[in-house]
């Protein structure tokens, strides 16, 4: 007889579960060593992020392999919306997917179809069924994979354009879309405001996202590495917040360590130099 395997909650349902705001952290180096020290950190969820990070299907494999030992969601973060892609990490394993970049309902419509199968109807989704040969179902060892996979996976969209702010009432009343994850940084970009997440209108737009998704029922998450954005952000509404990248934690603390020792002081002349 095979093993039959059930699989981890997904982020969804650990947000409905969650007497607390979930904390997490990105994991970017494209490292399953980096990934599993901050799986073990004790955050509630991880980003493995694939649009902005040396990462593919392999080493996002290698890095959920890395962190299925520990009492984390893992949420992948696929380049772009592509039904292709979805796909592809859908079936390597990936239950929950957060997708960048979603500017309006509609869009998010077409990606609630790419990570369903399809059902008969026209409205039904276009996932590609490949079940047998693939982890998501542990090579069919998740008995009744096939009819119940969309309660396997988790559905993310990614609010950061003014356009999407625009249109965030109607994304988050798309059946599928589980939560909506704000991004202050291309927010602010895309306001002409470049590099000032802080900016009051930028706040206020960010704001008005959580408010919408707390209206429709909906989780927001939102990016804050600075503790005040988080802490506010919390206090409005956010039912998770990532606080930090293993990257930016590694650049920040490695540089306040030198600069403990050195005072900033410069070596002087090296061998190179003459």
């Amino acid at each position: 007889m095979p093993i039959r395997v059930a699989l981890p909650a997904t982020l969804r349902a650990r947000l409905d579960a969650a007497e607390r705001p979930l904390i997490g952290l990105w994991a970017c180096a494209g490292s399953p060593v980096t990934a599993e020290i901050v799986a073990g950190s004790g955050c509630d969820w991880v980003l493995l992020d694939a649009e902005h990070s040396p990462n593919g299907l392999e080493s996002v494999l290698a890095q959920l392999y890395a962190m299925s030992a520990y009492p984390v969601a893992p949420l992948v973060r696929p380049p772009s919306g592509d039904t292709v892609t979805i796909k592809q990490f859908l079936d390597l394993g990936a239950q929950n997917l957060l997708i960048p970049m979603v500017d309006s309902a509609e869009q998010a419509k077409q990606i609630v179809r790419a990570v369903r199968y399809p059902d008969g109807s026209a409205a039904g989704g276009v996932r590609g069924v490949g079940s047998a040969l693939a982890r998501s179902a542990r090579w069919n060892r998740v008995e009744g994979y096939l009819g119940r996979a969309s309660a396997t996976i988790s559905l993310t969209v990614q609010i950061e354009s003014a356009a999407a702010v625009a249109d965030v009432e109607r994304i988050v009343a798309v059946e599928g879309v589980d939560a909506i994850f704000v991004g202050p940084s291309d927010l602010a970009a895309s306001m002409g405001l470049l590099g000032e997440q802080g900016h009051p209108d930028v706040v206020d737009n960010v704001l008005r996202a959580i408010r919408a998704g707390v209206a429709a029922g909906k989780p927001v998450g939102v990016n804050a590495f600075v503790p005040a954005d988080a802490e506010r952000y919390i206090a409005a509404g956010a039912s998770f917040v990532a606080v930090g990248a293993d990257v930016a934690i590694l650049a920040r603390q490695t540089e306040a360590l030198v600069e403990r020792f050195t005072g900033g002081a410069d070596p002087g002349p090296t061998r190179a130099s003459y």
